[in-house]
């Protein structure tokens, strides 16, 4: 993508999370009850549709990503699984 500011033009890569990161875990919110610490419960409609339309690359990058407060990270990788996302290795 190629914007123009003030005359200079300036070259970004596209995020594979939307705009943001945090774009990203905001719609990742219905999530929240199946990743925090302990949890037993499964993942609700909400949040599996939300893995599936952010899809493998975005979700990799918020694994790999800084450590969330209140989200046990075990548990969040599980989360696809539980959706039947059936993201390639």
């Amino acid at each position: 993508m190629v914007l123009v500011e003030s005359g200079l033009v300036k070259v970004t890569m596209a995020h594979p999370c939307g705009r943001t990161f945090l774009s990203a875990l905001i719609q990742l919110v219905p999530c929240r009850p199946s990743v925090a610490p302990f949890s037993t419960l499964s993942p609700n409609k909400l949040c599996c549709a939300a893995i599936r339309m952010l899809g493998q690359p975005c979700l990799c990058v918020l694994a790999k990503g800084p450590p969330i407060s209140g989200v046990d990270r075990a548990l969040a990788l599980q989360i696809p699984g539980k959706c039947s996302a059936n993201f390639p290795p």
